[in-house]
């Protein structure tokens, strides 16, 4: 019998949130020699200044990654809004590869488009123009050439600056736009669309048009954050499960 494939997202790992890593690596631990791919499409992590900054945190998700990979499990690692600059040192040592923006994964016979999400948010378009920003390989390398201090402080207040303008923002601009949603689906000529960003589980049936590749109903499947739960996605040949998890 194969093995399922899991998904994750929005883990937001960070020191504050020791419960955070308790259940990840719990995660791990059970489903070991159980999947035959995990991907983790964006946030593992609140944030990330680099692979070079010293963490206790990344050091002991690493080690857990690796061991999950030897169980016999290939991981791949998605950016995020928040983790995006992960690099592939650190994919190398969670004995993980890095994802593209979107990449197409085949379960059965369906073909499922995976993305972190932010991009589909086209409504905040004070988001877009920083994510804009910020992936540009010249920005990067720029941040990354800078003191660890400087990259800590900027991060911060970025991130303090993203909760105040989150905060005064309607909800609806935060999701994803169902234009974006339908011409990603287009591009890809696929009928499956599988993110993670908004915090927002559930499975959504799309009505597409004719001006799509073909008419029919296409399903957008959305990983929950791990604030209080886990958030799984399992895929097992014609199925897609959306799982919750409790936290103790």
């Amino acid at each position: 019998m194969s093995r399922p494939i899991l998904l994750i997202s929005d883990l937001h790992l960070q020191d504050s949130r020791p419960d955070l890593t308790q259940a990840f690596l719990g995660f791990l631990d059970y489903y070991r020699n159980k999947c035959s791919q995990l991907f983790i499409l964006g946030d593992l992590f609140e944030m990330w200044i680099g692979d070079d900054a010293p963490s206790e945190l990344a050091d002991s998700v690493a080690v857990a990654l690796a061991d999950f990979a030897k169980a016999g499990a290939e991981i791949a690692i998605m950016h995020g809004n928040r983790d995006f600059l992960i690099g592939n040192a650190y994919a190398a040592r969670c004995s993980a590869r890095l994802m593209t923006e979107s990449e197409i994964i085949t379960s059965g016979s369906r073909e499922i488009l995976l993305m972190h999400g932010d991009s589909l948010c086209t409504d905040d378009t004070d988001y877009q123009a920083f994510r804009s920003l910020v992936r540009q390989p010249a920005w990067q390398a720029t941040f990354l050439a800078q003191p660890l201090e400087a990259r800590l402080a900027f991060a911060s207040q970025a991130r303090a600056q993203s909760r105040e303008a989150t905060a005064t923002k309607a909800n609806d601009i935060m999701d994803v736009n169902q234009s974006a949603v339908n011409q990603a689906l287009s591009n890809y000529g696929v009928k499956d669309l599988l993110h993670g960003h908004t915090h927002r589980p559930a499975v959504h049936e799309i009505g597409l048009t004719d001006r799509n590749q073909d008419a029919g109903i296409a399903y957008r499947t959305v990983l929950g954050d791990w604030g209080s739960s886990a958030w799984i996605a399992c895929l097992d040949e014609e199925e897609i499960s959306l799982i919750e998890y409790k936290f103790q």
